[in-house]
């Protein structure tokens, strides 16, 4: 079935659908991920956007259960150089046009995915829109055109949890008390950790709770107070979809909350725990969307390699130096990776330590925020 994929700036790319028909209109992003794309379709942070790979062939391996995560696919379509209908792996449960078609989203290829993320590295990330509805190109651009973006607007409403819950046995659990999971020893878990859902994965749960922690997810507009009274001791903020600076109210928490707990952000987390500083943020060019994106640690002078999405990021120049240390910077732009409050318990970084998908060089990272708390 023949779809039209359609830029603001006019540019038209001819492929064909393989799930069916449909329209999304979204922000057009790449990752250049070689493998992971069920992680990448469930991380929460792509709500709003237009996944593009960069690697060739996409579905090769299926999909499983063990992978997701988050509940659901966040991509408003997704978009590859070549679909393989006939997954070889033992874990795989289903093929991915299949899963792709269970939540709704468009899946296109047969096109050069390798021209359009060119494109946009000249051009920088813009509105798009897939059809297989509207074969209209004037009109398709009119559309793209037309779409609010993702600039000031409150993203992480739309993913966050309704109600507070725990993790225990690999998955959620309801309820808004902590969990009373034991670990491998039977002992009750070490340190309790209140999580604030700004679009949370998974295996940043799953991580937590390996390294002996009692979590509690709450939604990102929980009150500072709320959290204060279930005297957690430490706080951790996820990652999340679009523009911290439209996120209502959650900086005000954070600010409220420094000081009081050790906090540890990812991502949107990281970002908007630089907002609470006082600091400014801005939109990237094209974003850093991959598994291989390097991250000089400015406190051992190693690289690490990392997996990050993200399309914003904290303004430098408007950090102060006096109470912010800067630790990680990424070596393609400089940008700010990392910091550390001088006076409070509080760090970040803005890549994804949790590794799902990408490189495990950056899970010490959870264990800085174990010691925070045993300090």
């Amino acid at each position: 079935m023949k779809a039209i994929i359609a830029l603001e700036d006019g540019t038209i790319f001819e492929g064909k659908s393989f799930t069916g028909r449909g329209e999304a209109i979204g922000e057009i992003v790449f990752n250049t991920s070689m493998s992971g794309y069920q992680e990448i379709l469930t991380d929460p942070s792509y709500t709003g956007q237009i996944v593009t790979m960069t690697y060739p062939m996409i579905g090769n391996y299926g999909i499983n259960p063990e992978d997701m995560e988050s509940s659901s696919v966040h991509p408003k379509a997704f978009l590859v150089k070549e679909y393989n209908a006939f997954p070889s792996n033992y874990r795989s449960t289903q093929p991915l046009a299949q899963f792709l078609e269970t939540y709704g989203v468009l899946g296109v290829e047969g096109f050069d995915t390798r021209a359009l993320v060119r494109h946009i590295r000249k051009a920088g990330a813009m509105k798009g829109i897939v059809s297989t509805e509207d074969l209209d190109h004037a009109s398709l651009v009119k559309k793209a055109q037309e779409w609010t973006g993702l600039v000031g607007q409150n993203m992480v409403e739309r993913v966050s949890c309704e109600k507070p819950y725990g993790w225990a046995d690999n998955m959620p659990l309801s309820g808004s008390n902590f969990s009373t999971a034991k670990s491998a020893d039977n002992n009750e878990k070490a340190f309790k950790v209140v999580a604030f859902d700004f679009g949370i994965k998974y295996n940043q749960l799953r991580i937590l709770a390996e390294k002996g922690c009692q979590v509690q997810v709450v939604p990102a507009t929980t009150s500072a107070q709320a959290v204060l009274d279930m005297n957690p001791d430490g706080i951790f903020l996820s990652n999340g979809p679009g523009d911290p600076e439209g996120v209502e109210g959650v900086v005000d928490t954070i600010r409220e909350l420094l000081g009081k707990k050790p906090i540890f952000g990812i991502c949107l987390g990281h970002q908007i725990l630089g907002l609470a500083y006082g600091a400014r943020s801005y939109k990237l060019k094209f974003g850093h969307r991959g598994g291989n994106q390097p991250v000089k640690n400015l406190e051992t002078g190693k690289v690490e390699i990392t997996s990050q999405n993200h399309g914003f990021c904290i303004d430098t120049t408007s950090l102060n130096e006096e109470d912010v240390k800067i630790t990680h910077i990424n070596l393609n732009d400089n940008s700010v990776e990392g910091m550390r409050h001088r006076k409070f318990p509080a760090f970040s970084v803005q890549y994804h330590p949790e590794h799902a998908p990408g490189p495990h060089d950056a899970t010490y990272l959870f264990d800085e925020f174990i010691e925070m708390m045993q300090q």
